[in-house]
């Protein structure tokens, strides 16, 4: 394959990506100096708007995974993947209006501490431990797969790009804490924005206009969107996506600490809402993108397409090489589409390294060492930062290393996220299980995602289920490569046919419903937890959302819960006062007298203090 070099135009565009995210980190570091508290650097003192909060959402999940990846599954298997459009508005809705009420209102700044709360502290340790395991296993993948990507095609320096993300990740998220993080993210944002519209301008100019990719499009069969198929096994029907898709995302999404992390950030609940449904428009923006470079690709390569012919090696190398073909003769612009991608890189990274720290500092150090002083916690949550950001640094060398290895570990983020989902939807959900029950659900949800991926790695799927759409050869100089495709294996198990071969999309799901259906059982087999135990701030049965229930049935989904008093506390809560004074309790040790701090607070009725009780009880 032809390496087409960058330009110096090019490295300057690219490099100012990396000094303005440096620089904005530095910017808060000097602006926040006087604010040395880890509530602050972790959770931004919980004062940051909806507007960049938003922007950081959208950038921190749309990794250069995404940007390099999406288009290419729309060139080999066509536009259904913007049926994803159904999956994030699910995903948005139930992430707002069913998670993020009980995480905003407890007050926690770890996701992880509500299992704590919920359930008891094995629980809460184990989650932990898998969230951890995972996010620097996949954070390392996404720091090497885009710049190996690059590299083979553009001839940008591999180990120099991974180091240098890693580096000024590490740098902005240790300097300058989570505002930085979500500022840095905004920024990065509008250059992926901006990097995808160059694109798709230039390349929708050279096909001869939109009406002509349409039409290339239709006559090589990718615009057959609507398959509504309910084969399982298919890899993308409708309903994989829309069903598959959104316990998918919501399992890496919903529940995750990057995203619930920025929610608590925002100064009231409403903001944190307003955030997520905007960040709900970005995502669609993105997916748009992503959809029509997929199909503009496609009409460039519609005669000589470059990864069957041999001309490039791997699937995720198409748009890079696609972008140094439009952009040959425009120094500068394929640098501003390789700061795209590393944006999306940059972006994930902060984030990750950011969260880990969060669920480190708040699961593992203060429950250890409750009583350390601001200005240790702070040193101790930026050093937890330049930890994890050496830490991913080295997964992605390690990622390098892993050959075949690599599409298992994307998969990992899957993997983990439906029994996440599960064990967050028993605790919310269904007040009647108790923690023997979440713990058990989560081991075998985690059995069984883990079962049918690994099973599905060895065993790959037959190629009438995975093979792309036809791509054509014919005006190609064919290199010394043949065409290869997932081969049915001789001696195949029968199980490999039908339970390996589920869509990858269904691993969340299967995860998800399987911790779920476990943890029901296991819990009526061992006795269900009593609802009087149970603050009504951490429960938010289905019957919430449907208020057209009478109140025997919402009674009798609130399994004994004192659900009477959840509107009072609601409303206290909205209170700014009342936060105030609660914050003041939590941030004062969590000792009983430090109650008298909450405004109306009476030691003869404290229903509306229940989880500042619960905290002191459990810590």
């Amino acid at each position: 394959m032809e390496v087409k070099n960058f330009a110096i135009l090019d490295y300057v565009v690219f490099a100012a990506l990396f000094v303005i995210s440096s620089g904005i980190g530095v910017f808060f570091a000097i602006k926040e100096r006087k604010k040395a508290t880890s509530r602050e650097f972790l959770v931004g003192g919980r004062q940051m708007s909806c507007g960049p909060v938003a922007l950081s959402l959208t950038a921190s999940f749309m990794s250069a995974v995404t940007i390099l990846g999406a288009p290419s599954e729309v060139y080999r298997f066509g536009a259904s993947f913007v049926l994803f459009f159904i999956a994030y508005t699910f995903v948005i809705i139930f992430t707002s209006e069913l998670f993020l009420p009980v995480f905003y209102r407890s007050g926690i700044t770890s996701t992880y501490e509500y299992l704590q709360l919920r359930f008891n502290k094995p629980v809460r340790y184990a989650a932990t431990v898998i969230y951890i395991v995972q996010t620097i296993l996949y954070t390392g993948v996404v720091v090497y797969a885009p710049a190996l990507a690059l590299n083979q095609v553009t001839g940008f320096d591999l180990w120099g790009s991974v180091y240098a993300t890693g580096i000024v990740c590490t740098f902005y998220c240790t300097l300058g804490g989570l505002k930085a993080v979500v500022w840095t993210d905004a920024f990065q944002m509008v250059v992926m924005v901006v990097g995808y519209l160059t694109v798709l301008i230039q390349g929708s100019s050279h096909a001869g206009g939109l009406h002509n990719v349409f039409e290339t499009a239709t006559n090589g069969s990718r615009l057959h969107i609507l398959d509504f198929d309910v084969d399982p096994l298919r890899r993308h029907t409708f309903w994989t996506i829309s069903v598959g898709g959104t316990f998918t995302w919501l399992g890496i999404y919903g529940v995750n600490q990057s995203t619930i992390q920025r929610c608590i950030s925002c100064k009231t609940e409403k903001h944190a809402k307003l955030a997520l449904y905007f960040n709900l428009l970005g995502l669609w923006i993105i997916l748009i993108c992503a959809v029509f470079s997929g199909l503009i690709m496609y009409s460039h390569f519609r005669d000589c397409d470059p990864w069957t012919s041999g001309i490039i090696s791997a699937p995720d190398q198409l748009m890079p090489y696609f972008v140094m073909e439009i952009f040959a003769t425009m120094p500068g612009l394929p640098g501003l589409f390789v700061a795209c991608a590393f944006s999306g890189t940059l972006s994930t990274v902060a984030a990750s390294i950011n969260a880990l720290a969060t669920v480190t500092f708040e699961d593992f150090v203060k429950s250890c060492f409750p009583r350390l002083s601001d200005k240790l916690s702070t040193w101790i949550s930026k050093g937890l930062c330049l930890l994890f950001g050496v830490m991913c640094t080295s997964m992605a060398v390690a990622a390098s290393l892993m050959g075949g290895v690599v599409q298992a570990a994307l998969s990992i983020h899957g993997m983990c996220g439906g029994p996440m989902l599960g064990l967050f939807t028993l605790g919310i959900v269904f007040p009647f299980v108790n923690w023997k029950g979440a713990f058990g659900g989560l081991l075998t949800g985690i059995t069984l995602s883990f079962w049918v991926a690994i099973g599905a790695f060895i065993y790959p799927a037959p190629d009438s289920k995975t093979r792309p759409l036809p791509l054509s050869t014919d005006q190609c100089i064919l290199s010394n490569v043949t065409e290869s495709f997932p081969q049915v294996l001789p001696n195949r198990p029968a199980i490999a046919d039908a339970w390996y071969s589920v869509s990858y999309l269904y691993y969340s799901a299967v995860g998800c419903l399987g911790c779920i259906f476990a943890g029901m059982l296991i819990s009526f087999i061992t006795g269900r937890q009593d609802g009087k135990d149970i603050p009504p701030l951490l429960i938010r049965p289905v019957c919430n959302l449907f208020c057209f229930w009478s109140k025997k049935y919402t009674t009798l989904c609130w399994c004994g819960v004192q659900h009477d008093t959840a509107t009072d506390q609601e409303n206290l809560e909205n209170d700014s006062a009342w936060k105030q004074g609660t914050e003041s309790v939590l941030h004062n040790g969590l000792r009983q007298e430090s109650l008298a701090n909450v405004p109306g607070y009476d030691p003869k009725d404290k229903s509306y203090t229940n989880m500042a009780l619960e905290k002191i009880t459990h810590f």
